[in-house]
């Protein structure tokens, strides 16, 4: 592991921040545009094909406001494989190479697949520091349960936690999106996280707010919950989207601003 100092020392390798589209990456890419405005860093952003719109204008701001281009990566781009129409990467990889296994917390290809891999062949070989925005009042597992959080294992991409080393919190980190003028992600409203608008990980309260907010797209993921041939499969355990539909009870939403969810699908 590196510090901070050393890998921008570093001139001769890549500086890549992957975006979740949650608060913690995005406020570490504003820091590091604002205190250190002369490094070249690469900002990238794996798209799944099933993000929240709320995302990729969150995003579209992001750019806008600091003047940087963020790199779209593609889980399609891994098969020679265009995205056109309703195609998206999950659909494909869901029906193509999963036989319509759906994804759970215990089989999570879609983290692997859709937004590892896809940074993974991005660098390639290269070597490359992975800037990432876990905070020094946290302590999240990564992808892979009491292990560090890292996006990757690759021994060529090396993980720097600027917030841990600064010793950066929740506080400062609400601070820096605030000061900056882009704000906490808008999703936060209703919803406790960033990632795809079917995460098996959302609440009831988020299934609700997704009904309220984007119908279209909770009548997609009902749709998912019945392509199984027959075996049953719920978003929500315990619970069909159906049954969560039906229900008289709002259900609360955990604080997005204070909830650490997936290190690699929620930062």
């Amino acid at each position: 592991m590196a510090t901070l100092a050393e890998a921008l020392a570093d001139k001769e390798a890549r500086h890549i921040l992957s975006f979740s589209g949650g608060k913690d990456s995005t406020a570490l890419a504003v820091w590091l545009l604002e205190n250190h405005p002369d490094a070249k860093f690469e900002f990238v952003f794996c798209d799944t094909g099933v993000e929240l719109p709320e995302t990729y204008a969150y995003i579209r701001r992001f750019e806008a406001i600091f003047g940087v281009q963020v790199t779209k990566l593609n889980a399609l781009d891994l098969l020679g494989v265009k995205e056109k129409g309703d195609r998206n990467p999950f659909d494909v990889f869901l029906k193509e190479y999963y036989g319509g296994f759906m994804p759970s917390p215990q089989a999570r290809w879609c983290t692997r697949i859709l937004k590892i891999k896809p940074f993974e062949v991005h660098i390639g070989s290269d070597k490359a520091y992975s800037y990432i925005g876990i905070r020094a009042d946290e302590n999240r597992d990564g992808y892979k349960q009491r292990r560090p959080v890292v996006l990757s294992e690759e021994p060529n991409i090396i993980p720097i936690y600027p917030f841990k080393e600064a010793g950066l919190g929740l506080q400062d980190i609400v601070a820096i999106l605030e000061d900056s003028g882009l704000g906490a992600p808008p999703y936060y409203a209703w919803r406790s996280r960033s990632g795809c608008y079917f995460c098996f990980y959302q609440q009831i309260g988020e299934w609700q707010g997704l009904k309220e907010n984007h119908p279209e797209l909770f009548e997609k993921a009902k749709a998912y919950e019945k392509i199984e041939g027959g075996r049953p499969y719920t978003w929500a355990e315990g619970r069909s989207l159906d049954d969560i539909e039906r229900l008289e009870h709002r259900y609360e939403v955990p604080d997005g601003l204070q909830l650490d969810g997936c290190a690699i699908c929620h930062l």
